[in-house]
């Protein structure tokens, strides 16, 4: 059950969306996760400030999971979105922050897990 939500300065196609979503579904699975239950947010032309100074490229990616992973498959999945962040948007790692979220209860479809 991972939700994946990104804010990122630059505009971002439908098509573009498209394409990061499925990047990143093939991305969790360096958390032991799968697309299966994958949600995705893209929010674009999003205000973001680093050291005092606004961005005009730069993303804020934060990733819930049901569950938790180890500090190697974080690492591993920070280099894997900040890659996509860069390939598809342009956007350096260095202005890449990535957060994550374990939790430990998850509601769906009426119950939780």
């Amino acid at each position: 059950m991972p939700f994946i939500d990104s804010k990122v300065t630059v505009p971002v196609t439908r098509e573009k969306k498209e394409e990061i979503k499925t990047r990143l579904g093939q991305a969790i699975t360096t958390l032991h996760k799968t697309e299966h239950y994958l949600m995705v947010g893209i929010e674009s032309d999003y205000d973001l400030w680093l050291a005092g100074k606004k961005l005009e490229k730069g993303a804020y990616v934060s990733v819930s999971l049901y569950g938790s992973a180890s500090p190697a498959d974080y690492d591993a999945m920070t280099a894997k979105i900040c890659g996509i962040m860069e390939e598809e948007l342009g956007i350096p790692g260095s202005s890449v922050y990535v957060t994550y979220h374990p939790v430990s209860d998850w509601g769906w479809n009426g119950s939780n897990f």
